[in-house]
């Protein structure tokens, strides 16, 4: 991989945006590599939970402009299609996907911390959709924003361009927690080891379901929820962790 690199530990899989020279933006190879990754990651179910993190400077400026100035307008659709592929496989793969955010994520970059599951912020971080500001409005990055945060806030982000900062983030919804930035690497770990002392079968199933039922009616989403639930009390992790209740120990999944 030219623009990531990967290391896991204790079954958390950090992968590292690297392309600081232009502010980790979201080119086109830079995609393909991070939807190969975890794809890979996802194939292989060695780790629970995927970090996504930049650089000290920025965690991602989003797409490139200037890739996007030199393509045809079919070529642009390619390139937001691909990114569209990216955002499926990070609600598709087992595991929880956390955003790291150590400094700026703006457009697409803050895109793709709202498409993640979890986020973590230093207290240096902010966030950003200022593609109003280059007559290029940030609809995709609106997507997520949208579902992350209040109505109103963004709308907010998205007709003014301006920042956010990492407080201002955690108080809408953005992000989970917000920390100092010298602690950002040992609260990252902390925050999700929470995740992987659970069974990663029940992490896929559970992950599922939460993103199934909130596009569903709240009576279609508790029928659909309660079928879930039923076949889970049977998924032989689930044995084993009712087992290990009773008895007092600590579950061994499989």
């Amino acid at each position: 991989m030219e623009f990531l690199s990967l290391r896991t530990s204790d079954e958390i899989a950090y992968v590292t945006l690297e392309n600081p020279q232009v502010f980790n933006t979201l080119t086109f190879q830079l995609i393909e590599e991070l939807d190969g990754c975890l794809k890979e990651i996802a194939a292989k179910r060695e780790v629970k939970v995927v970090v996504i993190e930049g650089s000290q400077r920025v965690f991602s400026a989003g797409h490139s402009l200037k890739e996007i100035e030199a393509r045809t307008e079919n070529e642009v659709l390619a390139l937001f299609q691909r990114c569209q592929l990216l955002m499926r496989t990070m609600r598709d793969i087992p595991q929880l996907v956390m955003a790291k955010v150590q400094s700026a994520a703006v457009a697409a970059g803050c895109q793709l911390v709202a498409a993640c599951d979890l986020a973590i912020a230093s207290d240096q971080a902010k966030f950003s959709t200022p593609g109003i500001n280059s007559g290029l409005f940030c609809s995709t990055p609106a997507v997520f924003l949208s579902r992350n945060v209040g109505r109103k806030k963004a709308v907010e982000m998205l007709f003014t361009g301006n920042f956010i900062s990492a407080e201002e983030a955690l108080q809408e919804g953005l992000v989970n927690k917000v920390v100092p930035v010298a602690s950002l690497d040992e609260e990252t770990e902390k925050f999700a080891k929470n995740i992987t002392k659970q069974s990663l079968n029940i992490i896929e199933l559970g992950k599922r379901q939460f993103y199934q039922q909130l596009q569903m009616e709240d009576f279609q989403a508790l029928n659909y929820s309660t079928e879930v639930i039923s076949l889970n009390t049977k998924h032989p992790d689930a044995r084993e962790g009712i087992s290990s209740f009773f008895e007092k120990r600590t579950p061994v999944w499989n």
